[in-house]
């Protein structure tokens, strides 16, 4: 079978890098790789370095040179791999290069200049994985557990504190199904803005570069790889402020998923939520000046224990001084194991759904007239779903799919996941319609 891709393997230092080493190999061969043993049968060859002394360093670029002298396709990882620079520096023509225990990095390395070609006879698992969403977009999980302690959620105790991948894992997995043909990509977890935390920010290795684990640094990366990058479930935090730079940049979608709650200080602190409402208003005026598409969504709990009727107008008030683009409601619900549930003042449930049916109407409201600002404007638009003959449903960078509304484009015959610039033609108060401003065969795609 002359197309499978085969790799050497030259693996150097301690017993730690030995291990490394069995675990890439594991790997290689697992994915239908061949390994050999010699620089004249490989496609590509992985160096593991080791660096701890200066004798184990010049064994180590000795090694570099010699693999890529006889073969001149290298990657390299390994303990050496750490100091990026020298490496890059005496050797540019490298494929890649990655620090000690990057097992996902040194694969990404591998998938992208050697790929197997995937064979559905033999294969059991397609590329990107086993997947519920639509083929042309996927969420992407940065990290379990959560630090918060909201007293109406569960979920620490559920999932545990807060546990972040690390980067190099997360684009390693990106890069896959951006492979795989993922046109968009979801970063989802229980607190986006907080991804890195509990490893105090440290670098992780993509490539052979050294990528910080911070929400900022990681959206920059993602980014880089030709899909739309969309954020959910983004905490408040002033780091957000340079999020919104990214998305201004065009570096991530204009699109900020950040979940409220309320609008009350004194429900806010019952909640253990941000008690500032006033400063919220701020930093939302602050981000739209930072970047005026940006499309903001949030989620409101009504009919919290305690909510009084003034309480209840102050977050109308505050949605719309606001102006929202898009708002979920939900009635409060106790939940075995919630702290909330001991809070006095329960809120009878006939008035927690007629709180809730007012929340919608205004949130209705103000949805259609920000929807209506964009008719006659033009936009992008991702084709989801066939809905008839020249009937496309879609969505711009501003809706999420699941979430939000769709564009109804007519005339398009645009298969799902391609994209195609679109005049928006109406609105009401969830969805738009639109025309393509090009024929679909002629549309670019990613």
């Amino acid at each position: 079978m002359t197309d499978i891709p085969r790799v050497g393997f030259v693996s150097l230092g301690c017993a730690k890098a030995t291990v490394d080493s069995e675990r890439i190999l594991t790997r290689l061969r697992a994915e239908g790789y061949e390994v050999v043993g010699s620089y004249d049968e490989a496609h590509l060859v992985i160096v593991n370095t080791c660096g701890f002394i200066d004798a184990a360093v010049e064994e180590s670029l000795a090694a570099i040179a010699e693999a890529l002298d006889e073969n001149g396709r290298v990657v390299v990882t390994g303990c050496l791999g750490a100091r990026a620079e020298v490496i890059r520096e005496r050797f540019p023509q490298v494929l890649a290069v990655t620090g000690p225990h990057a097992e996902e990095a040194v694969m990404a390395a591998v998938h992208a200049h050697l790929p197997r070609r995937h064979d559905p006879r033999l294969d059991l698992v397609p590329a990107g994985g086993i997947r519920l969403t639509p083929r042309h977009y996927a969420w992407l999980k940065i990290s379990e557990g959560c630090n918060h302690r909201c007293t109406f959620c569960i979920i620490p105790a559920l999932r545990g504190p807060l546990v972040s991948r690390d980067p190099g894992e997360v684009l390693a997995e990106a890069e896959t199904l951006v492979r795989a043909g993922v046109r968009e990509l979801m970063v989802i977890a229980q607190d986006t803005a907080a991804y890195g935390v509990d490893r105090r920010y440290r670098h992780g290795f993509w490539n052979g570069r050294p990528v910080r684990a911070r929400i900022t640094d990681l959206a920059r990366a993602l980014g880089s790889l030709g899909a739309w990058v969309r954020l959910h479930y983004v905490y408040p935090y002033p780091h957000v402020d340079e999020l919104v730079e990214l998305m201004a940049e065009g570096v991530v979608l204009p699109y900020l998923d950040v979940p409220l709650q309320h609008a009350s200080p004194r429900i806010l602190r019952a909640m253990r939520r941000p008690a500032d409402a006033g400063d919220m208003l701020r930093r939302i005026e602050s981000w739209r000046r930072t970047c005026p598409e940006l499309t903001l969504r949030s989620t409101f709990i009504v009919g919290f224990p305690g909510e009084t009727a003034q309480e209840f107008d102050a977050l109308l008030e505050f949605l719309r001084a606001a102006g929202l683009d898009r708002v979920g409601a939900f009635a409060y619900s106790p939940v075995e194991g919630a702290a909330a549930n001991a809070l006095p003042g329960a809120v009878p449930e006939a008035v927690k759904q007629e709180r809730l049916e007012r929340l919608m109407a205004v949130q209705a409201e103000i949805s259609a007239r920000r929807l209506q600002r964009r008719v006659g404007t033009r936009t992008t638009a991702i084709v989801d779903a066939v809905a008839g003959d020249g009937l496309r449903l879609g969505r711009s960078p501003a809706e999420a799919p699941e979430i939000d509304g769709v564009i109804r484009i007519h005339g398009c015959d645009a298969a799902p996941g391609e994209r195609v610039e679109v005049e928006i033609t109406g609105a009401d108060a969830h969805d738009l319609e639109a025309r393509p401003l090009v024929p679909a065969s002629t549309a670019p795609g990613v």
